[in-house]
């Protein structure tokens, strides 16, 4: 699918931000841990979900997505790993948090190696060291790009984490959740997709303490077999593009639902380069844990802030929001320093918006100078195979004068629901085109 373009044009409206791609994706995984029928309430109907579900099909897992969104999932007696559908699953770097819930069903096992955005080299180093506590062992063969998973004696144990890994410390976290005894994990990661993950396992009756902090003590069970239900919340990541959008193209806009504990920062920082903006009530969402504020964006005068623009761990400035800072930087007076430390390459795909009249200047693979306010013109871009350097190029198109294509966006929906649609409610001159 490609997008095409016609942009400079300011937008308006309300836009309500959908469930998270990363919640979801935790909750569909550890849904394996349930013997019973796990019901996921208003999952998106987004292409990362849609390629682990085709997983779980072809391993003999029930999996109904009803109109309303909601997915019902019902593992088979047995798990078949013979014909495991490969092509999905190396399309998608989440396949690896089918590790921990497999290691329940059938013990040991090889699993098609990950893959997903290509973000230059990232480990599963975190998994491997942090379950070898647990006593699973992961070796990697190279000819035939698999994992080899290999279940001794499964155990609790202290586990000090050695990245704040998301997806390391959800596979931790799963392994965890059916190992009877005490699991102390530190230097744990507390983003919003690890709050949503423990919240479901408490529902299946595992016992977690210091959930958003750094440290997790897990009480394991025995077994989990119960109709359960799960409820991921909104996406802070989500939220995140439509404030960078407005911002970009200098326009007023209301969103709604956004999770503000994994916004402050960001917003903070904008509010430091000048963006205005209205912050309402909290209240809580479906799940009764998440903080939800509904914002409106208003038009601004931007400058470059004083200091670089940098990703910490929660509650740090998130790593999947610091590209959203790039297009705004563009509309910003004066040089702004963004460090993407965390990914290896990922800002070498910031250079593409020099394609659409942008003045940024590629420091190392990990820092970018942006001058601005700069105009901006329209363009054909290939989209970048990574899911948040796609997104950035998509709201400079936006805010470009003139008319632009956006090629091959599979990578935007990966994560989207719909987006083109969402954004042509809000007064966007976009096209989706096979």
């Amino acid at each position: 699918m490609n997008y095409h373009v016609t942009g400079g044009k300011k937008l308006s409206g309300e836009v309500t931000t959908n469930i998270s791609k990363n919640a979801a994706v935790a909750l569909l995984c550890a849904s394996l841990l349930n013997k019973g029928t796990t019901t996921l309430k208003r999952m998106p109907r987004i292409e990362e979900l849609k390629r682990l579900i085709e997983v779980l099909e072809s391993i003999g897992v029930s999996v109904v997505w009803e109109e309303n969104g909601d997915i019902k999932i019902t593992p088979p007696a047995k798990i078949d790993l013979s014909h495991i559908n490969r092509e999905s699953a190396e399309r998608t770097r989440s396949i690896a948090m089918f590790i921990a819930p497999l290691v329940h069903l059938i013990g040991s096992f090889d699993l098609p190696a990950p893959s997903g955005c290509d973000l230059g080299k990232r480990s599963l180093g975190a998994h491997i060291d942090a379950l070898a506590k647990l006593g699973i062992d992961i070796s990697g063969n190279e000819d035939a790009h698999t994992y080899h998973v290999e279940t001794g004696e499964l155990h609790p144990a202290e586990i000090i984490m050695s990245e704040a890994s998301d997806t390391g410390i959800e596979n931790v976290l799963m392994a965890a959740a059916k190992i009877p005894g005490t699991t102390t994990i530190k230097f744990a990661s507390a983003n919003y997709m690890v709050q949503d993950l423990c919240v479901f396992l408490q529902t299946c009756g595992v016992v977690i303490e210091g959930i958003g902090t750094s440290t997790l003590i897990v009480q394991g069970v025995s077994d989990i077999n119960a109709d359960i239900t799960g409820i991921p919340s909104e996406d802070p990541i989500e939220s995140m593009f439509f404030i960078s959008l407005a911002a970009t193209t200098h326009s007023e806009l209301t969103i709604r639902r956004c999770p503000i504990d994994f916004l402050e920062l960001e917003l903070l920082t904008l509010e430091h380069m000048g963006l205005r903006y209205e912050r309402g009530a909290i209240y809580l969402a479906e799940n009764n844990r998440a903080h939800l504020v509904d914002l409106v964006i208003h038009p601004s005068e931007l400058h470059a802030p004083a200091e670089k623009i940098h990703s910490m761990p929660y509650p740090g400035i998130n790593a999947d929001n610091l590209p959203f800072f790039v297009p705004v930087a563009t509309q910003a007076e004066g040089r702004t320093h963004i460090l993407d430390w965390m990914y290896d390459g990922r800002a070498i795909h910031y250079m593409e918006m020099k394609k659409l009249g942008a003045d940024i200047l590629l420091a190392d693979p990990h820092r970018v100078y942006i001058e601005g306010p700069t105009p901006l013109h329209g363009a054909d871009i290939k989209a970048p195979p990574a899911l948040r350097p796609a997104t950035i190029l998509l709201i400079g198109m936006l805010a470009a004068e003139g008319e632009s294509t956006l090629h091959d966006v599979y990578p935007i929906n990966r994560g989207y629901e719909n987006l083109h649609q969402r954004l042509k409610a809000l007064g966007a001159s976009i096209e989706a085109a096979e």
